[in-house]
């Protein structure tokens, strides 16, 4: 009887800690916006539409190799944690699981800032602050827009891998090493940035040299054996820095032996814009006392700035993801040290919250996101009369809603579409064709397919147009 009411005192200290009631409420606002995107035809194939089928396969026990890419989900980023989410799928295939992982994830990183923060010795206000400044940093709401990327959930882990080294939990730390590694192969190097912070600076040197040679070895396998081995390619993103080389291998050596082709990269107005834009919502806690909190962060920011790939330079994509944890480890370091030039938790919130409304994407969704409200009745309606797991063509924005399939692919404008007859089912919008579509192609496949007597119209609706074969 005792330890009941002892359990219920503590359950019901969580209900009423502030910090938890933070957490949660950003969890659902998180959870519905996404859930909103999807519901409003919103999400991509690249990467939701990937991902989810990947996960869908796995759950299924077939191989996951995506239709979109032609490869094993492996040969991507060997993101071996996706067969960890198939756990849910397994229970009930739908993709708002992601979602919901998604969410918790960026939430539990305000738990993780507000245990370090505790460990720390600051006040209940300070940690208020500190946990309120991160769920206001614009990239956590707009991130968590941008489909579903597995690096998010590497992002309380971050922040737990530091707690369990400042606690000295050695298989808790190890864990979360792990498990970072296995969100994507790039994160190997925020690990070996984070062991020598760990090594040099926090002067927890077993720590640190665990991180490093995980870190290091991971990406060794990662980039030389299993991502080539699975995509029979080199990794994903080699070609956004082909000015150093055309491997991994030549890039590295080339970093090293000519760094003066990366400083060419890096003084640009765009870099500036993104400097400023990642930086601003916690300005007023940056200073050179805080800044060395910021190394583990540079591989990530290295990356950003010296490619010429736009989606890395926003708070819009998941490429600052990495970045994240660490801004929020100098935010900490500010109470800590009382070095930030606002002093006043109303003037810090108040400084967070412009930040949000300027830089968060909340806009898009009484502008970006109502686009093609006028189709959508009529998509839904197409969607329900496919009713098998044949194959699909389809426009991007529609793929996440169709992916619990083998095979599914999108009406590009790069693509032959050679062959339709390996298609059950040929979905299309002439009047939103999707994203790198245009009406032109879709127009001209219409015609195609019409002339085709393997298929059938079976739905013609505010230019939403459902071509089914003939008995499927």
């Amino acid at each position: 009887m005792m330890r009941k009411k002892l359990e219920e005192s503590i359950y019901f200290r969580y209900l009423l800690n502030p910090v938890y009631q933070m957490v949660a409420i950003a969890t659902i606002i998180l959870f519905i916006s996404s859930s909103l995107r999807h519901t409003l035809f919103k999400s991509n194939a690249y990467d939701l539409g990937i991902f989810d089928q990947a996960i869908y396969l796995i759950s299924q026990g077939l191989t996951p190799i995506s239709s979109l890419m032609g490869f094993h989900i492996l040969g991507d980023h060997a993101a071996w944690i996706f067969y960890l989410l198939a756990i849910p799928y397994k229970i009930y295939p739908d993709l708002h699981w992601l979602f919901i992982i998604q969410a918790l994830a960026f939430s539990l990183g305000g738990i993780a800032l507000y245990k370090l923060a505790e460990l720390a010795g600051l006040k209940d206000t300070q940690t208020r602050i500190i946990v309120a400044v991160y769920l206001l940093y614009p990239a956590v709401f707009n991130i968590n827009l941008f489909d579903f990327h597995p690096e998010v959930i590497a992002l309380p882990l971050l922040l737990t891998a530091v707690f369990t080294a400042r606690t000295n939990n050695i298989i808790g730390f190890c864990v979360s090493i792990l498990l970072i590694l296995g969100c994507k192969a790039v994160l190997s190097l925020t690990v070996i940035g984070l062991g020598l912070w760990l090594f040099f600076l926090e002067k927890r040197r077993a720590y640190g040299m665990i991180a490093i040679i995980a870190g290091l070895s991971w990406f060794l396998i990662a980039t030389q054996v299993i991502i080539p081995y699975y995509s029979k390619a080199e990794a994903a993103a080699v070609g956004r820095y082909n000015f150093l080389g055309n491997s991994v291998t030549e890039i590295a050596g080339n970093t090293l032996s000519k760094p003066w082709l990366i400083l060419g990269k890096l003084f640009t107005s765009q870099n500036l814009e993104y400097l400023v834009f990642l930086f601003v919502p916690v300005l007023w806690a940056i200073s050179f006392k805080s800044l060395p909190f910021l190394l583990p962060a540079l591989p990530a920011l290295s990356l950003n700035l010296i490619t010429e790939y736009e989606a890395q330079k926003n708070l819009v994509h998941h490429y600052s993801v990495p970045i994240l944890p660490f801004l929020m480890l100098c935010v900490l370091a500010t109470f800590q040290q009382n070095t930030g030039w606002l002093k006043k938790p109303k003037f810090i919130i108040i400084w967070s919250l412009i930040a949000f409304l300027a830089l968060g994407k909340y806009g898009y969704f009484t502008g970006l996101y109502l686009k093609s409200l006028d189709t959508q009745q009529a998509t839904r309606e197409a969607l329900s009369m496919i009713k098998n797991q044949g194959a699909v063509l389809t426009w991007s924005e529609l793929v996440p809603h169709l992916s619990h399939r083998p095979i599914i692919e999108m009406a590009l404008t790069e693509s032959k579409l050679d062959n339709l007859q390996e298609y059950e089912h040929i979905l299309l919008n002439l009047r939103h064709p999707g994203w790198q579509s245009s009406t032109e192609t879709i127009s001209n496949l219409i015609a195609r397919i019409e002339k085709d007597s393997t298929f059938k119209l079976s739905f013609n609706k505010d230019d939403v147009f459902l071509f089914q074969k003939q008995g499927s």
